[in-house]
């Protein structure tokens, strides 16, 4: 793994963008042709890129149970217990409505209220990902979404991973189409005449999707235009180097595109890190897909303090943000952009992943500046009230007509003062 001295912002230079205008032209001919064709363009590209050749999108009730039957009873207890975590977490981000009384018995109000339908991407191909759909579905259920569906790429034989249907099964989701690719964005953005169109698209995905998701927003909402995985490792002297080893080869693994970065102090530390990520490569069941990622987006910087060390993270803002140095909680306090922080060595980024209850659908490409990860407040909407009575209107039309005037409004000022005579019994 390479080392450089930090001299500037760390760019960890990867975006949906990188794929090329072809991978576009792909994208948008696909969503035509779900627009056009319905069911029928969804069974075509599934064969197409998936080899599976399917009779029916839904998966049925019949393929949830056997995959719950037939799946490991540890590791159904484990997904539940980490669900009961992750909804625990998500419960406290749940908000009511926001009440403002005004003078002359009038009010405003702030209306909280649940989409009536969002679409789950659950991405497929080199892994499953059961963690994604209780990720994203449980947020969902929580803020009180009535409809809740899941997409993702079957396998060959036509079947989606036990371990997805399962974590379906705990969140409490019963309607999963097999289909993936831009083709399942296209269908839940616009529809087919088995996928009924949903309001807002959330969940992680290749280049494709990303796209996808890119060109249908508008038609609907969509969470973020999310890129491969990243994490910065910050470290001092006090870290082993094979721990932090192991967590930079924990992302690369998820993606060739993946980056994981290291800011040490530790001129040490970073060469037996370099050592230890090359050892443990090796070893590695995804050595090729890890490989690929350290070679083209791995580094391992050398700061000359705590602090420029500090300032490099906040503005490389990344996705997973790991503190292993001497007080970490103290330079947590120092850290303004990340997706999700880790503190110590004990808190490595697959305990957010799997189990502590955090949402691990983060910001990637350094919009942690700006945006936040997956939530509550992604899958409900706010509505503001206003009810004036004629005493309350009596008292402020004249100042609201002036400031719509300000701004040579006449109407806006008409509409106001309009109220301004006696209707009699004209209603």
């Amino acid at each position: 793994m390479k080392i450089e001295k930090l001299t500037n912002a760390i760019s960890l230079q990867r975006s949906v963008e990188q794929a090329n205008e072809n991978h576009l032209a792909i994208v948008r001919e696909v969503i035509e042709q779900v627009k056009k064709n319905g069911d029928e363009a969804l069974f075509t590209y599934t064969e197409k890129w998936d080899g599976a050749k399917l009779s029916s999108l839904e998966v049925t009730k019949e393929e949830m149970e056997e995959a719950f039957a037939s799946f490991d009873p540890q590791l159904i207890e484990d997904l539940e217990e980490a669900a009961t975590n992750i909804r625990a977490f998500h419960l406290q981000q749940a908000r009511q409505n926001i009440d403002f009384p005004l003078a002359k018995n009038s009010y405003i109000r702030y209306k909280i209220s649940p989409l009536d339908a969002v679409g789950l991407y659950v991405p497929g191909g080199t892994a499953a990902y059961p963690s994604s759909v209780l990720m994203n579905a449980i947020p969902a259920i929580v803020a009180g979404v009535k409809r809740v569906v899941i997409a993702s790429p079957p396998s060959k034989d036509g079947k989606l991973p036990a371990s997805v249907l399962v974590a379906a099964r705990i969140a409490g989701v019963t309607e999963i189409y097999k289909v993936g690719g831009a083709q399942a964005i296209a269908a839940l953005a616009y529809g087919t005449e088995t996928i009924k169109a949903v309001d807002k698209i959330t969940g992680p995905g290749n280049s494709f999707v990303a796209l996808a998701k890119r060109e249908v927003f508008g038609k609907v909402a969509i969470d973020m235009i999310a890129g491969p995985s990243e994490i910065a490792v910050l470290a001092d002297e006090t870290a082993y180097a094979d721990e932090v080893a192991s967590d930079l080869l924990a992302q690369a693994e998820h993606d060739r595109f993946a980056c994981s970065v290291l800011v040490t102090t530790s001129q040490k530390l970073a060469e037996q890190v370099s050592e230890e990520v090359e050892k443990q490569l090796k070893q590695l069941p995804r050595e090729e897909i890890a490989r690929a990622s350290i070679e083209n987006f791995g580094c391992i910087y050398i700061a000359e303090s705590l602090d420029k060390a500090v300032a490099a993270i906040n503005e490389l803002a990344p996705e997973h943000l790991e503190i292993m140095t001497e007080h970490a909680e103290a330079v947590c306090k120092k850290i303004t952009h990340a997706g999700a922080i880790f503190i110590g060595r004990f808190s490595s980024e697959p305990v957010g992943d799997y189990f502590a209850g955090t949402n691990h659908v983060l910001p990637t490409n350094s919009t942690a500046r700006f945006s936040s990860g997956l939530c509550v407040d992604d899958f409900v909407k706010k509505t503001s009230i206003v009810y004036y009575s004629e005493e309350m209107w009596q008292e402020q039309y004249p100042k609201i007509a002036r400031l719509a005037r300000l701004e040579q409004l006449e109407g806006h000022a008409r509409s106001v003062e309009s109220r301004n005579w006696d209707k009699g019994d004209l209603n």
